[in-house]
């Protein structure tokens, strides 16, 4: 065979380098102006966004009046533009409600206090991190129910509130003290006592340092806040965005709880249990929420032992609680039916009982695939929330619908429901985007 019989390697020419096709021209040319069709919607889209946003402007912004004394000043400055003289002179309202102006400094605390209770969730080595969210849970109620009501130790707080509001403040000072040592490079409290309680116990040495610490400054606490007094604040005067936001938490924050109880309910092999749970759900289901508050108003205190008066609040926050809890349980209910049964049967060999399958493998799984459609619960509930004005609650809407009422404003009717627009709106896209957040990371996590 000859030298010309044999194939020679020819190597292929260069490529030329790949365009990059990321910038942002490139990609609106490609996703809008890649046809006629898409050419044209593209620009009927710009010109209707153009004249909405320059109508807004101009009503909201450039032709509004910011100091007036009555709305017949507004218009007679500005008629084409919006009044926000009127919602200015009422804002405090549309936080507060009617809770006293010189007390109002205790809503801002407790709002304040409920957000750095969560604050240490960000450090990833303090000492007892897992119990953070719980206590916020079950503790910082009472505390902040606390500050919100006022009273004296001993006279208007009962016992039992006493007790638990002295332990949610020991608990937030001993969070704290963690806290600071842990960024210090310390032992936490409870474990420098361990050497102490070692000697007295022979198992828990930790959780009995971590009770006895906590016991101390729950004490030291109680000690305190029994020298205090805080003016009472009938439940009659709290309002405006304030409530709003005291019932949606609650509401939130039980609906899980409940909706565990009777999701497990329901796909409980018991019958009594499992009938039950079904009936309560398909039955609040079924019912808008208006519906169940009428009922809660008008039908719970006859259930209720005779002397019992419960405030109108807390047969609001009990209809809301069940509603949510109820919509809730269908949801978790769906994530517990798309984990595998391998994962039961797991559990099984492992030798763990129901409780503990639930609570350590099962639970965990469903509600981290329900997480968009829980968010979607909350978010809901937050709106609905509103609903809590027909039967005389003073929360946001109310306030808003008052101002129309008052002898100054009569007729302000769309500026404040323009600025209650704007605030759910940012509630609303603020919990999306942490329910967004909180997916990718537990992906990551998984991954």
């Amino acid at each position: 065979m000859s030298e010309q019989d044999l194939k020679h390697f020819v190597p292929t020419p260069p490529r030329l380098p790949a365009r990059n096709e990321q910038n942002l021209r490139h990609r609106i040319q490609k996703q809008c102006f890649n046809n006629i069709g898409n050419s044209l919607l593209t620009i009927s889209v710009l010109v209707l966004i153009y004249y909405v946003a320059k109508s807004f402007l101009d009503w909201a912004v450039f032709n509004a009046v910011w100091d007036a004394a009555t709305r017949r000043e507004c218009l007679d400055i500005s008629p084409d533009g919006a009044c926000w003289a009127g919602v200015i002179d009422w804002f405090n309202g549309l936080i507060y409600g009617r809770y006293p102006d010189e007390e109002q400094w205790r809503v801002n605390s407790g709002v304040v206090m409920a957000l750095l209770w969560l604050l240490p969730l960000m450090s990833q080595r303090i000492a007892y991190r897992n119990s953070i969210l719980i206590s916020w849970i079950t503790l910082y109620p009472f505390l902040g129910a606390y500050m919100f009501l006022g009273g004296t130790f001993g006279q208007d707080v009962g016992i039992i509130h006493m007790v638990f509001t002295s332990l949610a403040a020991g608990y937030f000072i001993l969070l704290y003290l963690n806290w600071v040592l842990c960024a210090a490079g310390q032992s936490s409290l409870p474990e420098m006592v361990t050497p102490l309680t070692s000697k007295l116990f022979r198992r828990g040495q930790h959780m009995t340092g971590f009770l006895l610490v906590w016991g101390f400054l729950s004490i030291l606490c109680g000690v305190v806040l029994a020298q205090m007094h805080l003016e009472p604040v009938p439940v009659d005067h709290w309002g405006g965005l304030f409530l709003t936001l005291i019932i949606a938490s609650f509401a939130i924050t039980m609906s899980i709880p409940v909706g565990i109880l009777l999701a497990l309910g329901r796909r409980s092999k018991l019958p009594v249990i499992h009938w039950l749970s079904m009936m309560l759900i398909e039955l609040v289901r079924a019912v808008p929420l208006i519906t169940v508050l009428f009922m809660a108003v008008t039908l719970l205190p006859i259930f209720l032992p005779s002397g019992a008066e419960p405030d109108k609040l807390s047969q609001v926050l009990f209809a809301v609680c069940l509603f949510a809890g109820a919509y809730m349980a269908e949801n978790i209910r769906g994530g517990l039916q798309a984990i595998p049964d391998g994962q039961y049967e797991a559990a099984q060999t492992l030798g763990l009982g129901y409780w503990l399958t639930m609570g350590l493998i099962i639970l965990p799984q469903a509600m981290r695939l329900m997480i968009p459609n829980i968010m979607t619960s909350f978010i809901s509930m937050l709106k609905d929330t509103t609903l809590v004005s027909i039967i005389g609650l003073f929360d946001i809407m109310l306030m808003a619908r008052n101002i129309s009422n008052d002898k100054n404003w009569i007729g302000l009717h769309t500026e404040p429901l323009a600025l209650i627009s704007i605030l759910f709106f940012v509630m609303c896209y603020g919990m999306s985007q942490y329910s967004l957040n909180l997916e990718k990371r537990l992906k990551a996590h998984r991954s």
